[in-house]
């Protein structure tokens, strides 16, 4: 584990179920362990912690009545621990009101609280659209078909000060071809319809385009090193993984190398492996050992 990662830490008795060369992972309530770190020192904070679902998960969930009180104690230690240009990326799911086909507001109640209790800001709201998700509710979308499929979960991006640290030159997308066949045959300058004056500035190019805030991030993992050889040691893998192309977009985006990457609520350390890969250092929290243990065979 890096100096900078140890350097966090407040208590001796911090010990971690694994390390790697860039970070480490925890067995434990996060709740607890986060108390161990130092404050202002954790540059991103990425985490999809336990949704509010009407049915309970295996991986452990509140109600989405409950959810917000259970959260607010884990948000107040984020913002302790956060640098001053360090940022908070929450992944959230919605859910179904309890036998009725209209939604639960807990994620927008849990943002206005984020923001107006704890003191996040707001840096921006994103959408990770999950072309690949099945077709639930389906007692609302495949029996009664009165809704479609909910294929979009809310991302709150959240900030200890008004700047956080950012560059979206970090995260460009290719061209489309109708920009690489604009930058090569050129653009006449002109005002569009709708009022913006395109000037010859336009065809600079900037070796990609900004990408927008809807994440198309299929969730496909299927035969993955981790499944494999979760699978060969007859240990249950994760059963609500993020795509690793998620925690790649936020940690390119938001971080720099040697920045220190923390996942409160990390299950298969999907945020850790990326973070290694990009040279990131980053500590991470699991209070189920079986995921624990299976988060391993990423690494191997």
């Amino acid at each position: 584990m890096t100096k900078k990662a140890q350097k966090s830490q407040k208590s001796s008795n911090f010990q971690p179920y694994y390390t790697q060369n860039n970070g480490a992972l925890y067995l434990g309530d996060s709740l607890e362990l986060i108390k161990c770190i130092d404050d202002n020192t954790i540059n991103l904070i990425l985490t999809s912690p336990p949704f509010a679902l009407t049915r309970k998960k295996e991986y452990g969930n509140e109600s989405a009545e409950k959810y917000i009180e259970w959260f607010l104690p884990f948000a107040s230690e984020f913002k302790r621990v956060l640098t001053d240009d360090g940022s908070f990326v929450l992944d959230l799911g919605g859910a179904y009101l309890p036998g009725n086909p209209v939604r639960s507001i807990y994620q927008y109640e849990l943002l206005v609280r984020l923001c107006k209790e704890i003191g996040f800001f707001l840096a921006q709201e994103f959408y990770h659209y999950n072309p690949a998700r099945l077709p639930t509710p389906a007692e609302w979308v495949t029996i009664r078909r009165i809704r479609v499929k909910d294929s979009v979960n809310v991302v709150w991006w959240l900030s200890k000060t008004p700047n956080p640290k950012a560059d979206n030159r970090k995260v460009l997308k290719p061209y489309s071809q109708s920009m690489q066949q604009l930058l090569k045959h050129g653009y006449k300058a002109k005002i569009r319809p709708s009022g913006h004056d395109i000037s010859d500035k336009f065809q600079k190019d900037n070796q990609g385009a900004i990408p927008p805030n809807l994440l198309e991030i299929a969730n496909t993992e299927s035969n993955s090193a981790y499944l494999r050889r979760c699978k060969e040691a007859g240990i249950k893998p994760h059963p609500a993984r993020f795509p690793q192309a998620f925690a790649e977009f936020f940690i390119k985006f938001l971080t720099d190398e040697g920045d220190l990457v923390l996942d409160p609520f990390t299950g298969s350390n999907t945020t850790g492996f990326v973070a290694e890969n990009l040279q990131r250092q980053w500590i991470a929290f699991e209070i189920n050992e079986d995921y624990v243990t299976g988060s391993r065979y990423r690494f191997s």
